[in-house]
């Protein structure tokens, strides 16, 4: 693809496209930087994109997965929420609902003591192993599974006091 044919094919996408990054970044200049990185791996690839069936979603594809990959690596707790909004199918409401609950439970998470603040994102958000997180922390494998357990045993005592509270709110 030469450099009309890109300018003509992708270019028109880039409100679209910054629309997209802006909603889920919430930033004005990570999306701008976000939208030019895509750019940027859209011409590196120009060679294989004149195959593109629907180029506009391809575009919007990219754009996504740039966000949520700079989300992750950013901002995890934002990344949580935007995973579950964009690999959901279900209504609405239940998307809602469920951001609702996962602000919710990343609100309990700040309320544990340090240490298993740490060590229970180690786990959940970076995805490490016990031995990973050992090896990390300097704590045994055994601490870090003692931290965990407890970490989520606080999380979901807290978590279902908290949903015991929003049903009598609605009842």
């Amino acid at each position: 693809m030469d450099t009309e044919n890109f300018k003509r094919v992708f270019l028109p996408f880039h409100g679209k496209l910054y629309g997209i990054a802006r909603k889920i970044l919430e930033n004005q200049n990570d999306a701008e930087d976000i939208v030019q990185e895509t750019y940027i791996k859209l011409w590196h690839m120009r060679g294989e994109l004149e195959s593109l069936i629907n180029p506009e979603s391809y575009a919007v594809t990219l754009v996504k997965n740039s966000c949520l990959d700079f989300l992750k690596k950013v901002k995890p707790e934002l990344y949580a929420i935007y995973e579950m909004e964009f690999s959901s199918n279900d209504s609405l409401i239940a998307n809602i609902e469920n951001k609702d609950q996962l602000i919710h439970i990343q609100n309990i998470m700040k309320q544990l003591p340090a240490r298993q603040k740490h060590v229970i994102r180690l786990k959940i958000w970076d995805n490490l192993s016990n031995a990973e997180i050992a090896k990390l922390t300097g704590l045994t494998q055994g601490n870090v599974k003692m931290i965990i357990s407890r970490a989520r045993k606080t999380i979901k005592k807290l978590y279902k006091k908290w949903e015991k509270d929003e049903n009598r709110k609605f009842a």
